[in-house]
């Protein structure tokens, strides 16, 4: 049977090299086509809410914050929009018909939520391994994804040496 349409969910981490280059190879080998995804989420996306005196502070404080929020905002989806076509591009030269989106929305929601818009067959994410307290506080996408995707879902583990470097350019 074979996987056609494979959704790779790609992050800020450098596991993210790993999972774009196992879903780079199942499409090479399926003869499938890629799509790069990326949640911007709430705790990378922190805008402060436009209004005034309800804190007491001046509106030139909250204006500056704002813009400031505002800024990072632009700075990150532009971050994003070059490593997503970058790993496009790579596909391309290798003869796979690659494309890229991203959303604001949490993780979990947003990459079964893509894969189901895009009738994915499978899902290639990473896992950096939270465990205990951590994967509580913090939550599992992975986890998420294996729990509530429609298709199949290959999680590929982090290794502990490579989770201290950001997505290379």
């Amino acid at each position: 049977m074979g996987f056609k349409k494979i959704l790779a969910a790609i992050d800020y981490s450098s596991l993210s090299q790993s999972v774009f280059e196992q879903a780079l190879e199942l499409a090479k080998s399926n003869r499938a086509t890629l799509k790069l995804f990326h949640s911007l989420t709430a705790d990378m996306v922190a805008l402060s809410p436009p209004f005034t005196g309800e804190f007491g502070l001046p509106q030139s404080a909250i204006s500056q914050t704002y813009q400031a929020d505002f800024i990072r905002l632009e700075q990150q989806i532009q971050y994003i929009q070059t490593a997503l076509n970058h790993f496009c591009q790579i596909a391309n030269r290798e003869g796979i018909v690659a494309e890229y989106g991203y959303e604001m929305i949490e993780a979990g929601q947003g990459i079964c939520q893509a894969a189901h818009r895009w009738n994915a067959d499978l899902i290639v994410l990473g896992r950096r391994g939270r465990t205990g307290l951590a994967e509580v506080l913090l939550g599992s996408v992975s986890n998420y994804v294996m729990h509530h995707a429609a298709c199949a879902v290959l999680v590929i583990q982090a290794n502990a040496v490579s989770e201290k470097t950001s997505v290379p350019m």
